[in-house]
């Protein structure tokens, strides 16, 4: 028996939506919106309450298949993201 190799699981897509919100496309397809005010909000954090200014939070980017901003001053754990959630 063969066995096929893992995938390394990546966002290929993401947009943006009303509020904090961001639809997001992962490799093999699934796809999920995760609202990230709640995160926002608790936060006690300048550097990440900073985010909550929409135009901040918008500038988000994608790269080798992770969802950061700036130069990965804000970034989430893939797996929670492919869940649908933010911790």
């Amino acid at each position: 028996m063969t066995s096929s190799p893992t995938q390394i699981l990546e966002i290929i897509h993401a947009d943006s939506l009303p509020g904090y919100r961001l639809h997001l496309i992962f490799n093999g397809g699934k796809e999920r919106i995760v609202d990230f005010e709640p995160f926002l909000r608790k936060a006690r954090h300048p550097d990440i309450q900073k985010y909550l200014d929409p135009e901040k939070f918008n500038q988000y980017r994608l790269l080798h298949g992770d969802l950061i901003w700036n130069d990965f001053e804000l970034c989430f754990p893939i797996a929670e993201l492919y869940e649908g959630r933010v911790d």
